[in-house]
């Protein structure tokens, strides 16, 4: 009898231990994975960067003397409002997740970078980054870890339309796609050809 009882005590301390391990690595796998944002998203529109003046003179010319008088006055100038320049741009394609809308490479006035992500619509994963990357977009998406890539931060939301800045001094040249890349799974939701 002692040993039956002993028996039903070991039994039910391994049941108990079992499902504790069960519980961690249910818990585990639930950060890690995080299920809850197949069912979740988020939107930002964000504006272009406000008009900003330009140092370039404009020539404003006013009413002319009357012939045989001269004047002193010289032109005057202005500022010439300008914005931002699109340098590339293309539309995203799905890979790992439906993804899609359109990536801008922009300069603005004073000649720094930003890369403007309009009509993005994507879904929400854990550690979602956007990456600009030498390699060309589409196609298997574990290659974009082996080319260079400029990590611009995590994705603001899923969807609507973002601005990201591009570090001063990046090299822009060889940067031909956009990726929307999920760094803790090595996985590429979607990407957008800079063209």
């Amino acid at each position: 009898m002692n040993r039956f009882r002993g028996f039903i005590r070991a039994h039910r301390t391994l049941t108990l231990l079992g499902g504790v391990l069960v519980l961690s690595a249910v818990l585990a796998g639930a950060a890690l994975f995080q299920p809850w944002r197949l069912f979740t998203s988020s939107s930002l529109n964000e504006a272009l960067p406000a008009e900003q003046l330009s140092a370039g003179p404009s020539t404003t010319v006013g009413p002319q003397p009357p012939a045989g008088q001269s004047t002193s006055a010289a032109p005057s100038t202005s500022p010439t409002p300008s914005g931002p320049t699109v340098l590339r741009s293309g539309m995203f394609g799905s890979q790992e997740h439906e993804t899609s809308g359109t990536a801008q490479l922009l300069e603005l006035p004073d000649g720094s970078h930003l890369l403007r992500l309009e009509n993005l619509a994507s879904s929400d994963g854990p550690d979602v980054k956007v990456w600009l990357s030498s390699l060309e977009a589409g196609g298997d998406w574990f290659k974009y870890r082996s080319g260079r890539y400029v990590d611009l931060g995590a994705v603001k939301a899923t969807h609507g339309n973002q601005n990201y800045v591009i570090p001063a001094g990046t090299v822009i040249d060889g940067l031909t796609s956009v990726v929307l890349w999920c760094d803790r799974f090595s996985v590429a939701f979607g990407s957008a050809p800079l063209a």
